[in-house]
């Protein structure tokens, strides 16, 4: 069986086939960091670590990139409210959420790139979208006019928001010339971080960090891009937008992939709603495996209505699975292939984690495989569950 992922711009179940046979280009959108991340995007990015470890022990070469963003309206008004600097505030939540990562064994990632590294970059970007004529200037900024762009809205089916679009920089000027016109470059504004740069001074609109930081290290295109479901409408088509506009190749990335959200009480968590957990008061209560090990228990594009019940059970189950594995003879173990190939099977179905952990359920209470087997087979399936075995 081959590796099959769900692409959101097809809509349809695909058979993964990156643009350089044996290579994998994978991004992922990163944290805005403004204040410490919460256990939906932990959700998020454990999901795309299991993703990663699965293509590497597939054998592809992967290069995977998160960006960090450090340059954003909401860290600018968060670090005016502590009066601090904001590349201060960005520091410090950026460590935290690293931090964060490595506790849950989120560690597949080769590279996090901070936007205000690529500012020359996004500045380029611009100016070509301006010369290319994507792009016009108002009082405010440099704004990208969506009506040249014929595929706009590929990618969600819409051009207009809807509840639940993830709308943290919402670019209003009534001398837009279309409503959903968004801003690549905000000229500078009185306390804030600007950079000098030949378009005027200023600093970069939240969407084209992402496809100046892409178009440097990986490429006009390439493989997957990654993120929460919320993101898919305006950001993810604005990328489209933009990098397709840029460089006339389409498409941009192949396979888009998309988790669902984590909520509570039935409810989207965000910390625009203020319904949150922080990632650091769940592992007060839990290890960082039992929380890995909860998300590995929903598919990641389906929702998961967090509990603290759900939460314990995955404590619990990790507790017995990990006192068996280690009560397993540790020598002369051989994988077993049957299981093997039935592990795999789940994973290559989209990433269906709940299958493959059912999976790893039968082979612990099957009396006909060795003590021995079981724990090399056990710790084969940890290289991509990655729940420290």
């Amino acid at each position: 069986m081959a590796l099959k992922l769900h692409n959101t711009l097809s809509g349809t179940l695909e058979e993964f086939s990156p643009i350089e046979p044996g290579k994998a280009k994978v991004f992922v959108c990163g944290p805005t960091v403004y204040d410490l991340s919460h256990i939906g995007h932990a959700k998020t990015y454990t999901q795309f670590d299991i993703l990663v470890r699965t293509l590497r022990y597939l054998n592809y070469d992967v290069k995977y990139l998160v960006n960090i963003t450090d340059v954003d309206d909401k860290l600018i008004k968060r670090a005016a409210e502590k009066g601090v600097d904001p590349s201060e505030l960005a520091l410090e939540f950026e460590e935290a959420y690293l931090l964060d990562m490595k506790a849950l064994g989120n560690t597949s990632v080769d590279k996090y790139a901070r936007a205000h590294d690529y500012i020359d970059q996004i500045v380029d970007q611009v100016k070509r979208l301006i010369e290319k004529g994507f792009a016009y200037k108002i009082s405010d900024g440099y704004y990208f006019d969506i009506k040249k762009f014929e595929d706009y809205g590929k990618l969600s089916g819409r051009n207009t928001l809807k509840a639940g679009d993830s709308v943290s920089r919402v670019d209003e000027n009534p001398e837009k010339r279309n409503p959903g016109d968004f801003c690549l470059w905000k000229f500078k504004k009185e306390g804030e971080p600007s950079w000098s740069a030949e378009i005027g001074e200023g600093r970069p609109g939240w969407h084209i960090e992402d496809t100046a930081i892409t178009e440097t290290e990986l490429g006009e295109q390439y493989d997957i891009h990654g993120g929460a479901i919320d993101l898919i409408f305006p950001h993810h088509e604005a990328e489209i937008t933009q990098m397709e506009s840029v460089s006339g190749k389409k498409p941009f990335v192949k396979y888009w992939l998309h988790t669902g959200f984590l909520n509570i009480d039935s409810e989207k968590m965000s910390k625009s709603l203020g319904n949150f957990l922080t990632i650091r008061e769940v592992l007060e209560k839990v290890s960082p495996m039992a929380l890995r090990y909860y998300f590995l228990s929903a598919q990641y594009r389906t929702p998961m209505n967090f509990s603290w019940e759900g939460l314990e059970a995955a404590q619990n189950a990790l507790e017995k699975l990990k006192k068996f594995s280690d009560s397993l003879i540790r020598e002369n173990g051989r994988i077993d292939e049957a299981y093997k190939a039935k592990f795999m099977e789940k994973m290559e179905n989209d990433l269906n984690t709940p299958q493959a952990l059912a999976i790893l359920w039968t082979l612990v209470k099957d009396k006909e495989v060795t003590p021995e087997n079981k724990r090399a087979t056990l710790l084969d399936f940890d290289k991509v569950l990655g729940l420290g075995l």
